[in-house]
């Protein structure tokens, strides 16, 4: 084994105190002897949950020696409430101690500098490894056998049970739900989300008729795994985006059965097949369905991007984005979206929420193709409540778009506990309810709107008012401390080290892509743009004395072994979004940590 470097963790501290642990507060020292994970996720962070569900089998498969803490590390100020973070940590089912870091004591600390990001603590309290994004379960798994071997050869691994103690549950017919498509018989169909199920409730919105699956996370003919959007199909069944299952699912009114249209239960990863026979191409955490231009749309969370399936050809494809984060308009394979998790379709509109930008979103015909525009939105760090103009409007992570009949929508904006309103007519956001709970999804019945209130474990009916609410306004910029750097050239790494037995794939080319940009796009004289390098030099221009980076970068590596033809390949990628103050005496280096240690 190689060695590895000796820095002492840092203690983790977080006002919020801690979760999943039965009222205790723990210390390194309490977890020493262990090999500790820390997972600095917040819940609005798609990628965040990819890692939840990578960690579930190391966790279960090393319980005795492993103890992975959750350091709940907001980005969106409701994030920041303590109920929210309880409640996503059952609705997520988070089965280790979590801290609740409001203030984010902890992600300093550690240097932290992108969600979600991992660290390695050893049985003695020194950081061993960090990982930042996705794709590291391999990697932890092998870094895991290393250290149970060093330490329990040294005589310093403790095994044994850990510090995790569960909640108890809670008696309600819906947990969590998701999203509703009312059915044609006036009943509503919903995604009980935490439940892994349909439950299909009648027309008063709350007695239930029945329940669709298991129970239990499963992708045979019973099983959901967090079910998100559904849609009615022109045949009268109803698409539904099996969420962390990655695929998309079909449910029968008439007969009860479930089909899988799309996905083959695997998660889409850079350089997997974008298009074709629908069973055999990957997806990534579809979160919404809509039929709209004679297919259906896909909102597919987990690579910000929109696809479609056409169930005439039974095939899928790549509609607009390019799986770049951002809010980018344009040609719809040139768009950049971000975590777009709510679909509605008019005639000659299909309206996306994406939340990560706070945005409203739409696609319409152009020529021969599409193009997307955005109603409301400016980009990934500026949100609150503001009604008005669209072009200073905010929102606040919105999950769902209804479209209303006057060819407004309505806009479920789930982080301001709101049911807003965009008219295209007016250019204005109005706000038409207040007092809701993380709304996500609304349906339309007559003169009522029926939102789902997913917090509050229900559906809740309102009257479409003819009068907006008065709201006082609030805007919010992402709370994280700019990183002061020097005027001038700047050396970017991102720090990727191949985890043990294994090398960079380079038998078909370059195995890593690095990708750079900037907000305001004036901040980079030189230096944006994609190359192959994992290191670049970016020159600051005169003049922009704020803003942020934005880096998004790739590497594959496979198992090193020369008598295996066909080595196990594994992809590790992280987007990055780095403030930045240009200040004289500042940083002239700005190391990123993809995997492994700054040395």
């Amino acid at each position: 084994m190689a060695p590895h470097a000796r820095v002492r963790a840092p203690e983790l501290i977080g006002k919020g105190g801690w979760l999943n642990t039965g009222g205790t507060a723990l210390t390194l020292a309490d977890l020493r002897g262990r090999i500790v994970i820390l997972d600095f996720w917040t819940f609005c962070c798609v990628n965040c949950l990819h890692v939840l569900d990578e960690l579930r089998e190391l966790e279960e498969k090393h319980r005795d020696t492993v103890v992975i803490i959750g350091v709940h590390s907001p980005k969106f100020v409701h994030e920041a409430e303590h109920q929210a973070v309880v409640d996503a940590v059952e609705r997520y089912e988070v089965h280790h101690p979590v801290l609740d870091d409001p203030e984010l004591a902890t992600w300093k600390q550690y240097a932290v500098r992108a969600w979600p990001t991992l660290v390695v603590i050893d049985p003695e309290g020194y950081v061993v490894a960090q990982h930042a994004g996705e794709g590291h379960a391999h990697a932890l798994e092998q870094l895991v056998g290393e250290l149970e071997a060093e330490h329990a050869a040294k005589g310093t691994l403790r095994r044994g049970d850990g510090p995790y103690v569960a909640p108890e549950p809670v008696a309600t017919d819906l947990r969590f739900p998701g999203k509703a498509v009312l059915l044609p018989g006036g009943t509503f169909l919903v995604s009980d989300s935490t439940r892994h199920q349909l439950v299909e409730l009648a027309a008063d919105g709350e007695s239930v008729v029945r329940r669709v699956g298991s129970g239990e996370r499963g992708f045979g003919p019973d099983g959901f795994s967090e079910p998100q959007g559904l849609a009615l199909l022109p045949d009268g069944t109803v698409a539904v985006a099996d969420t962390v299952n990655h695929a998309l699912r079909a449910y029968d009114p008439a007969t009860g059965a479930v089909t899988t249209l799309a996905g083959t239960g695997r998660q889409w990863m850079q350089g997997r097949p974008t298009s074709g026979p629908a069973l055999d191409v990957d997806l990534s955490s579809p979160w919404d369905v809509a039929w709209f231009a004679d297919r259906l749309w896909i909102a597919m969370a987990g690579v910000h991007q929109l696809w479609t399936y056409d169930p005439a050809t039974g095939t899928v494809e790549v509609a607009a984005g390019t799986t770049n984060e951002g809010l980018v308009d344009g040609p719809a394979p040139e768009a950049w979206f971000a975590q777009p998790s709510g679909l509605a379709a008019t005639e000659d509109r299909l309206w996306v929420a994406d939340s990560e930008t706070s945005a409203l979103r739409y696609v319409e015909r152009d020529g021969e193709g599409f193009a997307v525009r955005t109603a409301v939105g400016t980009g990934l760090f500026d949100f609150g409540h503001r009604d008005g103009e669209a072009g200073q409007a905010l929102f606040q992570h919105p999950l769902g778009v209804t479209a209303l009949p006057d060819g407004s929508v309505a806009v479920s904006d789930t982080y301001n506990h709101a049911l807003r309103r965009y008219d295209p007519a007016t250019d204005e956001v109005t706000t038409l309810a207040t007092d809701l709970r993380e709304p996500s999804d609304a349906v339309l019945v007559g003169d009522d709107i029926v939102v789902v209130e997913s917090a509050r474990h229900r559906l809740t009916r309102l009257r479409l008012p003819e009068e907006a609410v008065r709201v006082e306004s609030v805007a919010h910029r992402t709370q994280r401390a700019a990183t002061d750097v020097a005027p001038g050239r700047l050396r970017l790494d991102v720090v990727f080290q191949a985890p043990t037995g294994q090398k960079l794939d380079t038998r078909y080319g370059p195995s890593t892509r690095l990708l750079v940009s900037s907000t305001p796009p004036e901040l980079l004289a030189e230096g944006s743009g994609t190359g192959t390098d994992l290191g670049r030099y970016l020159v600051l221009a005169d003049g922009v004395t704020e803003g942020v980076l934005h880096v998004s970068a790739m590497a594959a590596s496979c198992d090193d072994d020369p008598e295996n033809e066909y080595p196990a390949c594994h992809m590790h990628q992280q987007d990055w979004g780095v403030p930045v103050r240009v200040v004289p005496g500042g940083a002239d280096r700005l190391p990123l940590v993809l995997a492994g240690l700054d040395a």
